[in-house]
């Protein structure tokens, strides 16, 4: 009947199916081997719309749900995807729209049909959808109808369509970022609906997560980022980490610091060298970002989106480039630390992972580092289980509901905040992370995964590395009744004979920390967080350090980014969480600590003398082979 003369008979045939199929695999997988879905396809160039109507509602059932898979895959082996398009394009029905771009977000779930997806609509939704109903080409008298094209369904599905591609891979989102006026159109919807209703939709929790995947290794599948030369990575090697020396130490001597200049941006004043009003890709990264960014986090109550929020804070702000310098700065500068340590508070496991790797690469920065530590982290200990979360009556709810990819994000984040800012290691221990941290370390993988115990037993370790902190770790927490609630603490190997934690408790696996931390760097679209994976300029003490592994990071790229999940169409997420509307204090900019001196180790030094030592003999030899050994012995 789909092949009938009449158009009626077509249209009356498809939305039977449409109906019959509902929530119904095994009469989709029938449908489809009947050859149905070449059928309908076929439809989509009929001349009639009520005919389009009704093959696109059968379409957009037929490939509903990950468990029809097959039927999208046939859909695209008809030709699926390029006929939703031509319709897409030439159709004014909004009701017909509303299918093809509903269709299209269920194709997108599939991963082997996102880069078709990319390759045949994105340029259609680009211009026929997300730009049109942005309200982005308004006039800005018009703001109701802005308002009025947010909320459509069209506008939703296209979103939701792009969200899910954009998880696609490297070649998928260097489409996307080039794509014009994609990343204007979307950022503006968000700017349109900070202050309204809209900003808990699902359309601006699209928008958000789109954004996030494509702030996803912007240095490292950029133009703009592949251009860091070598003199950014002569000052990660050279230059002081507290920025108050005015010459560095190298193995050639002393080096002069560079004068304040481009990648020096404390968040005071305009950027260096800026030039007209970011636009396109710029957006991505420039610092303007934050204030959206920052304003989602505070006033939207959507999880998912405060998610896609913080991630993209996370993502801009890893690793060394000089944007990513920026946006940590401009987080400082527009309060935005408070605004992350607030939402550690909140019922989500999710959400405090994300925020919890935002600060950890936030503390990549000084400054951060120095706030974050006074103001910050109670809030990070308190998240983990174990220790003073438990209450009278039991276990708290705390340690139940985090996950191990949680525990290890806080872990990472405590182990950055902590490197080389001895008031802040000792703010963990003031504030019971110790015996939190030992808990975890000596479960054994037993109540955790062996990466959440090796990324306790890094921060422990890096702890231990501070001498002058020693005495306070033997001593103090035993007023608190002790490691063991009061018993003894059992005999290690390194124990000492009074009570209170020793080498034994911070040191006992660092050597497969050390074993783990010389492996590769991997570069998956999704990392997992790892505790291993330090950024290059702020390893711990032990960790070998060489021009060589340097230089090596341009490829790497290994900080602590994410992307974005999946959302399948008319996907319900459930009740949205809430969190207070309350915001801490802000911040206020403190000293330096001053301690950064005393993290070094007798190790680093050797190493540090070794390598000096080995570019030494290489000119020795390269002076003797050109000059002869007379001349040579002569100059030294």
């Amino acid at each position: 009947m789909l092949q009938h003369q009449f158009p009626s008979v077509q249209s009356n045939a498809a939305a039977y199916l449409q109906h019959l199929c509902f929530g119904d695999n095994k009469i989709k997988a029938e449908i489809r081997r009947q050859g149905g879905i070449q059928l309908l396809v076929d439809l989509l160039d009929h001349r009639m719309q009520e005919v389009h109507r009704s093959a696109c509602g059968a379409l957009r059932n037929l490939v509903y749900g990950k468990a029809n898979d097959d039927n999208k895959i046939a859909l695209k082996n008809c030709g699926g995807i390029p006929g939703l398009v031509r319709l897409l394009r030439k159709t004014p029905d909004v009701e017909i729209r509303e299918l093809v771009t509903g269709v299209l977000w269920n194709l997108s779930s599939c991963d082997a049909l996102k880069m078709p997806i990319i390759q045949d609509a994105l340029v259609v939704l680009t211009n026929a959808i997300i730009i049109p109903h942005s309200g982005w080409d308004i006039s800005p008298h018009q703001e109701d109808r802005k308002i009025q094209l947010h909320t459509s369904m069209v506008l939703r599905n296209a979103t939701g369509c792009l969200r899910n591609v954009s998880s696609a891979g490297e070649e998928a989102r260097r489409r996307m970022r080039e794509c014009d006026g994609l990343t204007d159109a979307l950022l503006f919807v968000i700017q349109s609906a900070l202050g309204s209703s809209e900003i808990d939709s699902k359309t601006i929790e699209n928008c958000v997560c789109i954004l996030r995947n494509l702030s996803y290794r912007l240095a490292a599948e950029t133009a703009q980022g592949q251009q860091m030369g070598t003199d950014e990575f002569d000052g990660l090697l050279c230059s002081d980490s507290n920025g108050k020396d005015s010459e560095s130490s190298s193995c050639w001597g002393k080096k002069k610091k560079k004068k304040k200049g481009q990648n020096q941006w404390d968040g005071v004043g305009p950027l260096p060298e800026a030039a007209d009003p970011p636009k396109g890709i710029q957006l991505l990264w420039h610092p303007t970002i934050v204030k959206p960014y920052l304003t989602l986090l505070s006033e939207c109550s959507n999880p998912d989106t405060l998610e896609g929020a913080a991630g993209a804070l996370q993502n801009l702000a890893a690793g060394s480039w000089k944007w990513s310098i920026y946006i940590r700065a401009a987080v400082r500068k527009e309060k935005g630390l408070p605004i992350l340590v607030e939402l550690l508070r909140i019922d989500n496991d999710r959400v405090v992972c994300a925020v919890a790797t935002a600060l950890r690469n936030m503390a990549l920065d000084v400054r951060n580092k120095e706030l974050i530590g006074k103001y910050a982290m109670r809030d990070l200990v308190h998240r983990l289980p174990g220790g003073s979360n438990n209450t009278g009556t039991g276990t708290s709810t705390i340690s139940k509901s985090i996950s191990d990819e949680t525990i290890t994000a806080i872990c990472c984040a405590l182990h950055e905040v902590i490197t080389k800012n001895m008031e802040n290691a000792k703010a963990l221990r003031d504030s019971g992370g110790i015996e939190k941290l030992i808990g975890i370390a000596k479960s054994k993988g037993d109540k955790h995964s062996p990466k959440v115990v090796k990324a306790a037993s890094q921060v422990l370790n890096s702890m231990w590395q501070y001498r002058d902190l020693r005495s306070l770790y033997k001593k103090s927490n035993w007023q608190d009744g002790g490691p063991s609630g009061g018993k003894p603490a059992a005999q290690g190997p390194n124990q000492d004979e009074q009570d209170g934690w020793s080498q034994y408790h911070f040191v006992a696996t660092s050597s497969t920390i050390e074993r783990d931390r010389q492996r590769p760097y991997s570069s998956s679209r999704t990392p997992s967080i790892s505790p291993i994976r330090m950024s290059p300029n702020n390893r711990s003490a032990s960790a070998p350090v060489s021009p060589r592994e340097m230089i090596n990071l341009k490829e790497r790229k290994s900080d602590y980014d994410t992307s974005g999940t999946n959302s399948g169409y008319h996907g319900s997420k459930g009740e949205h969480t809430s969190r207070k509307d309350t915001v801490p204090a802000q911040l206020s900019v403190v000293a330096g600590s001053g301690y950064r001196n005393s993290y070094a180790t007798p190790v680093e030094a050797i190493k540090h003398n070794q390598v000096c030592y080995s570019i030494f003999l290489n000119i020795l030899f390269i002076c003797w082979t050109i000059n002869g050994p007379c001349g040579m012995i002569t100059e030294l």
